[in-house]
């Protein structure tokens, strides 16, 4: 039995087969080593998916929420922007 592995192992062919794979998993540029880095990035990337996503939600909310009422869009309008009306004055606070 061990003299037909030797006899397998020594066979031209099964040494050209065994070089050629190696080759292809460790040299071509879908080898392991790459196939491991695309997958790692490709986790990466369906994190900041998932999280621009959530980001996107938020935003659509908060957009819903802004312009669902005019109260809410005068609010947001007097203190992102300091607008005020034609009759007012506004005073700034700054912080130093």
């Amino acid at each position: 039995m061990n003299s037909n592995i030797i006899k397998t192992i020594r066979n031209k062919y099964f040494l050209a087969t065994l070089a050629f794979v190696l080759l292809l998993l460790l040299n071509d540029r879908n080898s392991l080593f790459d196939q491991y880095e695309y997958s790692k990035n490709l986790k990466e990337v369906k994190e900041k998916h998932r999280y621009y996503q959530q980001e996107i939600t938020k935003v659509r909310n908060q957009q819903k929420e802004l312009f669902g009422s005019a109260k809410n869009l005068e609010k947001f309008a007097r203190e992102k922007y300091l607008m005020k009306r034609d009759n007012e004055d506004i005073f700034v606070m700054v912080e130093e």
